[in-house]
C-alpha cells in the first residue's frame, strides 16, 4: 500500500532508502564492535585468570 506522493516521490523514497541504508550500518556496525569488545574481554579475563593462579 503505497500513498500517491506525485512530485515528490523520488526524494521521499530516496530519504527512505538513505534512512533505512544509515540504520542498517549502525547496527552492524554496533554489532562488530560489541563483538570486537566481548572477546577482547574475554582475552583480559582469561590473562587474569592465569595470572592469578
Amino acid at each position: 500500500m503505497m500513498p500517491d506522493l506525485g512530485k515528490y516521490a523520488g526524494a521521499v523514497l530516496s530519504s527512505y532508502a538513505v534512512s533505512i541504508a544509515l540504520i542498517v550500518i549502525l547496527v552492524a556496525s554496533s554489532v562488530l564492535r560489541a563483538r570486537k569488545v566481548r572477546a577482547e574481554l574475554e582475552r583480559i579475563e582469561e590473562r587474569q585468570r592465569h595470572g592469578k593462579r
